[in-house]
């Protein structure tokens, strides 16, 4: 059983600018609106300690572990719900440069287990918008650190 979400946006600075806010965990609690806060390291193999809270929805804090790291390209973590093959998420952003000097940006995530179908319509509504006001917050602060630095 598996579902996958994805959304893309395009942002106005370089991909080294938005790989710094996006691995900037610290930070997440200034500008992030979904992943309100997050901990750990950017390393594969490393465990984060991400704070999630949907809109409209309960606050939840999980705990993936980093499954691909490439500098100024991919940043993916693989989250489970107790057993594996239960609820997985494979959370993945991929960072590319365009000619005009920003940056395509793919976020999405790619859910597998027996849960999945039970929870699809929270995956497409909750989740989904969360990526979303995730990605226009990243563009908003991406934007305004490429703009301050010019």
């Amino acid at each position: 059983m598996g579902h996958q979400l994805h959304t893309e946006i395009h942002i106005e600075a370089a991909p080294g600018v938005v790989w710094s806010v996006l691995t900037d965990l610290e930070r997440y609690a200034d500008w992030n609106p979904f992943i309100v806060s997050s901990s750990g390291r950017v390393e594969v193999g490393e465990r984060l300690t991400n704070r999630l809270q949907p809109s409209g929805g309960r606050a939840v804090t999980f705990r993936p572990v980093v499954t691909a790291v490439e500098a100024e390209r991919t940043f993916e973590w693989l989250g489970r719900l107790g057993l594996p093959r239960l609820f997985d998420g494979r959370h993945r952003f991929e960072l590319t440069a365009t000619p005009e000097g920003g940056t395509r940006v793919v976020h999405g995530e790619r859910f597998r287990g027996l849960l999945v179908p039970l929870m699809r319509r929270s995956l497409d509504t909750t989740t989904l918008a969360g990526f979303e006001a995730m990605n226009a917050a990243l563009k908003a602060r991406c934007e305004h650190v490429a703009s301050s630095a010019s």
